[in-house]
């Protein structure tokens, strides 16, 4: 039997859920117990200051792993380069580390994030933040929980009250134009708040820890299980007016904060650099 949500049967969505679960887990354990002392850059992306530690690779290798053996005929797409078509329709988006540079420096902003997703829908979203002892899981049309109870966005205030998360890229024109953004929006917010982890700043939105976030440049693997928590816990997600979140804007809120922050960040051009 499907669920009228989502269209996928209730055992599709409890064994989707169950292996993310598994697999974030697993990932989160490896990453907070196998961290070496001397850990160091492997490799960079975007910029010189975007990088990519041995444990990010490890990581990804054990969620492919983990996912591989429970669900063989599935697709994957992996920060790390992961990338499988598979044949089921469903297709995992893994970020194996998610803040990474909080992970090299020792700092404990950084999750394991898992969605899997069919016909472009979301359909479970798990992160496992290990060093805040949190798992927060979603299920489209289920609602969220963070370790096992009950997720909810805050009640929206007013913009003037309002504590709002964003994040920055590592290309430097980006980070000036991301600056200039900043700039304009934090005389009319509480504050500004820069985590380091989409993934938990999205789960923080749900949690009501934020009323809002914000950001540009986020790959599928950063936004996708965060934003469907935070969806499911009562927020609004989407990117420029009448868009779905992408890489050209991410914006999640409470429902009467999320709308006029929404306008005022496409006003300030917050989607282009």
């Amino acid at each position: 039997m499907s669920t009228p949500e989502t269209g996928a049967s209730a055992d599709l969505l409890d064994e989707l859920l169950h292996t993310a679960l598994d697999a974030a887990r697993q990932a989160g354990d490896l990453l907070r117990d196998g961290r070496p002392a001397d850990l160091g850059v492997a490799a960079t992306k975007t910029s010189s200051i975007d990088v990519v530690t041995e444990m990010d690779i490890a990581a990804e290798k054990l969620i492919t792993s983990v996912i591989g053996k429970a669900r063989p005929e599935d697709g994957v797409l992996g920060e790390e380069g992961a990338s499988t078509t598979g044949t089921s329709g469903v297709r995992w988006v893994v970020d194996p580390l998610d803040g990474t540079v909080n992970y090299l420096y020792g700092l404990p902003s950084w999750a394991v994030s898992i969605a899997a997703e069919k016909d472009g829908e979301t359909l479970v979203g798990v992160v496992v933040a290990p060093m805040r002892g949190e798992t927060c899981q979603a299920v489209l049309g289920r609602g969220a929980l963070v370790n096992g109870r009950p997720a909810h966005c805050r009640p929206a205030p007013q913009m003037a009250h309002a504590l709002v998360g964003t994040g920055f890229g590592y290309i430097a024109e980006r980070r000036a134009a991301q600056a200039e953004v900043v700039r304009t929006l934090v005389p009319q917010v509480r504050d500004i708040r820069r985590g380091g982890s989409a993934a938990i700043d999205l789960c923080d939105v749900g949690c009501g820890r934020l009323d809002a976030y914000y950001e540009r440049g986020l790959n599928p693997w950063d936004l996708a299980a965060g934003e469907l928590f935070a969806r499911e816990a009562g927020a609004l997600t989407g990117g420029r007016p009448g868009e779905r979140p992408s890489g050209e804007l991410t914006v999640a809120g409470s429902p009467g904060l999320f709308e006029p922050l929404q306008a005022l960040l496409d006003g300030l051009g917050a989607w282009h650099d």
